[in-house]
């Protein structure tokens, strides 16, 4: 009899018990967010302070460009490619002016 009810909760626990135990954590793993309400306003809140610190710091950088356009190669951090990086941008707003302005003259005729 003993032998009988060891084998029966053995079947049991194999066939039964451990593939409920992995779905029922499966489905709980699942159906949780991953975030929660606290971290979601506090990663929005993170967002909007990271934005405001890089808008000040490129109002900053035009400032001081403005006053002293070789301030960047007198920095300890210069990098020659950040220089690179600028003037393909500045290469980009001159002609992405120039398509607007070919645009205008377009609509104008």
């Amino acid at each position: 009899m003993g032998d009988e009810f060891i084998g029966f909760f053995a079947i049991f626990a194999i066939f039964i018990g451990l593939p409920w135990l992995i779905f029922h954590y499966v489905t709980k793993w699942k159906s949780q967010t991953s975030l929660t309400e606290p971290d979601e306003r506090l990663l929005d809140e993170l967002h909007d302070l990271a934005r405001r610190l890089d808008d000040r710091i490129q109002t900053i950088e035009r400032i001081m460009s403005a006053e002293d356009p070789d301030w960047k190669r007198r920095s300890i951090a210069y990098n020659p490619v950040d220089d690179r990086d600028e003037s393909l941008l500045g290469r980009a707003d001159d002609l992405l002016a120039e398509h607007e302005a070919l645009l205008s003259r377009r609509k104008e005729k």
